[in-house]
């Protein structure tokens, strides 16, 4: 997709990797910029305003673990922007000790959010098309025993935003989706992690080896992410690892017997 001239909506983007993904975003001279999260980071978006002067940037409040919320967040940009062209799921949350609040934000929180956006982009209910774009975890690829519950809510994300970028679906709705799967990332989320895992009592182990692990700028994943948004087919999935970017292909495992 062509970005330049586009109205964006991302929420979660005052998190590490999100205002790096902003700034991005910016860079490619998108038209309007919508920032959906908890709580405004006015002088962050002042910077922002003021560093890119040809794009509008909003603020809207959003609490991705209630449904009234999201509801109320896209209206709100849609009565802004006229036209929701990409929109970014990309709130996240990585601590164990937390079950349900860690499903509410990585999973259905993003279920929930990539639907009441799919009312409005779908060009069969009057919108315009556009693309969804989930960030889920190299944890959504591969199962991690040391956080999985996270890796649970990821893998989830993955399936979901897999499943919904159907064929049929985007045939009728004219919106894309495709999934991020970033690798170890230097932000505030692997900051800390100790008494954050599954199973405390036994993962010192993996801790050890969880810090010696290499880690990506946020700045070249998110140089990325929009480098893969330019590219990107209906229902691929992306690993964006060690500032490298490579497009999975995942085995197909199963499928029906057909009665013919």
């Amino acid at each position: 997709m062509e970005l330049k001239g586009k109205n964006v909506v991302y929420i979660g983007g005052y998190g590490g990797i999100g205002q790096k993904c902003l700034q991005a975003f910016l860079r490619r001279e998108i038209k309007h910029l919508v920032i959906c999260d908890l709580r405004d980071n006015q002088e962050f978006r002042t910077n922002l305003a003021r560093q890119f002067q040809e794009t509008q940037i909003t603020y809207i409040p959003i609490d991705v673990t209630k449904r009234p919320t999201i509801e109320k967040a896209f209206q709100l940009a849609a009565d802004t922007l006229k036209r929701l062209d990409v929109v970014v799921n990309g709130c996240g949350l990585m601590n164990d000790r937390f079950i349900d609040l860690t499903m509410a934000i990585n999973l259905t929180g993003v279920i929930h959010s990539s639907l009441i956006a799919l009312e409005h982009m779908d060009k069969s209910k009057g919108g315009n098309g556009g693309m969804i774009v989930n960030i889920s975890s190299v944890a959504g690829l591969e199962p991690s025993g040391m956080f999985a519950i996270y890796s649970a809510s990821k893998c989830g994300l993955t399936a979901f935003t897999r499943a919904i970028a159907n064929p049929l679906y985007f045939a009728n709705t004219g919106v894309s989706f495709v999934t991020i799967c970033p690798g170890f990332t230097d932000t505030a989320l692997l900051e800390s992690i100790r008494g954050k895992e599954t199973l405390t009592e036994y993962s010192a182990p993996m801790a050890e080896r969880f810090t010696l692990a290499i880690r990506q700028s946020a700045e070249k994943c998110a140089e990325n992410l929009i480098n893969v948004l330019e590219v990107a087919k209906n229902g691929s999935v992306w690993m964006l690892d060690l500032g490298q970017i490579k497009e999975m292909q995942l085995e197909v495992l199963w499928r029906p017997a057909m009665n013919v």
